[in-house]
Parts: structure tokens; C-alpha cells; sequence
């Protein structure tokens, strides 16, 4: 008999921890989608797949829609926001980059809940946004900027930015600063020298940073609810209705493996297009030293 490796010993926690807490759970979740609600609620152990075809409703399809131009439009604007700040914080004298790291990462000190109820205290019609109009002489209506949609999308950008400042700041750090030196000694501008050398070794990073958004919030109820008032359904919030208010658990598990399956094809197109933009990377740097 063969021994087990050093390093499937080492990695058989994490196989039983992931096994146990994330597999066995979404089977089972799975499992839930096939059978029917109770007439009282529940569950009654009958196959169906009902349950599937009603996430394609147009009412359900239309709430993962705008769950998804939601979490899309967070994330684009998360994307520009923290590439522009892991740009300047890699340009940074390099004895200060790991101070403004600090800083883009200290909102994740405080709790998820705790960031949020921040923005209702700022956003409020009485809030510090409002007292900073009037102090500037501002004595009309208070704006409406709670419980809109443009509330939640700013609670997600700001809740999620610092993954893509550190997903950016990590390829723009290693940069070798050679190419943009020979890219000006070349002649081209400095946009051009972006847009055709900066910009191209980077996308690994915004594609990272972009699905770490675009995935945590698609599903996010608490945002949408704290900031949105219940105005904006997303799809996070329509799963969490149908297994602690409707009593819908078979309804709900479909949603929930649908909005899984929706993650899992963001997560596979964002590494198939990492695999193919190392490839050319590496196909590059071949022909260069050719």
C-alpha cells in the first residue's frame, strides 16, 4: 500500500472543511428544489420540477435582471474608482504604498452591517450630507437620496472597492517600469502608453476585481434592504423572502442554485479569459526574447 503525500495530508482539512460546509450544503439545497411546498408550508416530498420552470417566469426573470444591471453597474463604477486608486498608490514612493493599502483596506475592520447603517446616517433627508448643503447656504427640500437606487449602488461600491484596489494593485506593482520607459523612448504619449502597454498587462487584475463585485453583489440582500427600503427587489432578497416569509423552501432552493449557477459561469468566463490573456502574455515575452 502507498503512503499518503506530505501534501494530501496537508490539504485534508481543507477538502473536509470545504466538503462539509459548502458542497454537502448545496446538494442539499439542490435536492429542496425538486420537491413541492406544503399546502401550510413545508415540504412535501414529491418530484417536480416546477419549481425550475417558475424561476423563468418573466416576473422572477425579470428581478435577476435587474439584480444583474444593479451589481454590473456597481461594479463598473467600482472598477474605474479602484483602478484609478491602485494606479496612484503603485506610482506612490515605495515606502508609502503599504500606508494607503492600509487605508483602502481599513473599512474591513468594522462589520458589514455597521458600513451600512453608516450611509443611512449620510444619506437621511436630516443626515450630514443635508447639514452640509445648508451649511453652504442650501435652503430648499431636503434631496431624496435614501432608499433610491442610486443608495444601494453606492453602499455596494463602497462595501466592495477595496477588493479591486488590492485585485489592480497587485499586477500594477509588478510592473516592470522599463516597458513605459521604452514605450515613451518609442515616441508614444502617455495615453497611449496606457491604453497599449499599462492597460493590457493589468486586465488579469480588473477581471478579478470586477467578478468579486459583480458576484457578491448580485446576491446581496442587506444592502438592497437597509439602503433600498424594500423598493428595489434584487434576487438576494426574493430568495431570502421565500424561505423565512413566503415558507416557500423548494421555491427559494431553485432560485438559490439558479443565482449559483449564474456565479459559477462569471467565475469560469473570468478564468478562461485569465488563462487566455496569460497565454498571450507569455506568447509575447517568447517572441520578444526570440
Amino acid at each position: 500500500m502507498t503512503r499518503p503525500s506530505r501534501s494530501s495530508l496537508l490539504t485534508a482539512p481543507a477538502l473536509v472543511w470545504l466538503t462539509a460546509l459548502m458542497v454537502v450544503p448545496c446538494v442539499l439545497v439542490l435536492a429542496l428544489a425538486f420537491f413541492r411546498r406544503g399546502i401550510y408550508g413545508g415540504i412535501e416530498y414529491t418530484f417536480t420540477l416546477e419549481n425550475f420552470g417558475l424561476v423563468f417566469d418573466p416576473l422572477y426573470a425579470g428581478i435577476f435582471l435587474n439584480s444583474a444591471r444593479i451589481a454590473g453597474t456597481a461594479t463598473l463604477i467600482a472598477v474605474v474608482i479602484g483602478y484609478a486608486a491602485a494606479y496612484a498608490i503603485s506610482a506612490a514612493p515605495r515606502r508609502l504604498q503599504p500606508v494607503f493599502l492600509f487605508f483602502a483596506v481599513l473599512p474591513f475592520w468594522s462589520n458589514y452591517l455597521i458600513r451600512t447603517y453608516a450611509w443611512i446616517v449620510l444619506l437621511n433627508r436630516e443626515g450630514l450630507i443635508t447639514q452640509l448643503l445648508r451649511w453652504f447656504g442650501y435652503t430648499g427640500e431636503p434631496p431624496s437620496m435614501l432608499y433610491t437606487e442610486g443608495a444601494v449602488i453606492a453602499g455596494l461600491v463602497y462595501n466592495y472597492l477595496p477588493f479591486v484596489i488590492l485585485a489592480c494593485y497587485a499586477p500594477l506593482s509588478r510592473l516592470n517600469p522599463e516597458l513605459a520607459e521604452a514605450s515613451r523612448d518609442l515616441g508614444a504619449s502617455a495615453a497611449t502608453t496606457f491604453r497599449r502597454v499599462i492597460l493590457p498587462l493589468t486586465v488579469p487584475g480588473i477581471a478579478a476585481g470586477a467578478v468579486f463585485v459583480f458576484v457578491l453583489s448580485i446576491g446581496n440582500f442587506v444592502t438592497p434592504a437597509l439602503l433600498g427600503g424594500g423598493r428595489f427587489q434584487m434576487i438576494g432578497n426574493l430568495v431570502y423572502d421565500q424561505f423565512l416569509t413566503a415558507n416557500d423552501w423548494p421555491f427559494g432552493a431553485a432560485l438559490a442554485m439558479a443565482l449559483i449557477a449564474i456565479m459559477l459561469l462569471v467565475l469560469m468566463a473570468q478564468a478562461l479569459a485569465a488563462n487566455r490573456a496569460s497565454g498571450h502574455t507569455a506568447q509575447a515575452g517568447g517572441d520578444t526574447d526570440g
